[in-house]
């Protein structure tokens, strides 16, 4: 079956950096578009980042543009989300995820795969 597991996540101070991780199996990875997500305490699920199949493509939340890029390694089937300058405001658990023949990389209800989560947390 599809798995996906994220890793990295952690306590960081406000301006620091961390490098979350995605391990994926049971899917032919380099068919399938990925993206990053958060969830805030108490909020919605909101887009954080998207990757082509390829790579070739990216698109980023307004609130993380410039600050943290997403990447990806086909051959080892693992999709990164590294966030630079980090905010109280990045609080959240970030989830990775999948989908083929994606048609809008900002909605979440349009990938067919999930993480578990992985809880990061920025103090001021």
């Amino acid at each position: 079956q599809v798995q996906l597991v994220e890793s990295g996540g952690g306590l960081v101070q406000a301006g620091g950096s961390l490098r979350l991780s995605c391990a994926a199996s049971g899917l032919t990875f380099s068919r399938y578009d990925l993206g990053w997500f958060r969830q805030p305490p108490g909020k919605e699920r909101e887009f954080v980042a998207w990757i082509s199949w390829n790579g070739g493509g990216t698109a980023y939340g307004e609130h993380v543009k410039g600050r943290f890029t997403i990447s990806r390694d086909n051959t080892n089937n693992r999709v990164y989300l590294q966030m630079n300058s980090l905010k109280p405001e990045d609080t959240a658990v970030y989830y990775c995820a999948a989908a083929s023949n994606l048609a809008i990389p900002t909605m979440w209800t349009t990938y067919a795969y999930w993480g578990q989560g992985t809880q990061v947390t920025v103090s001021s």
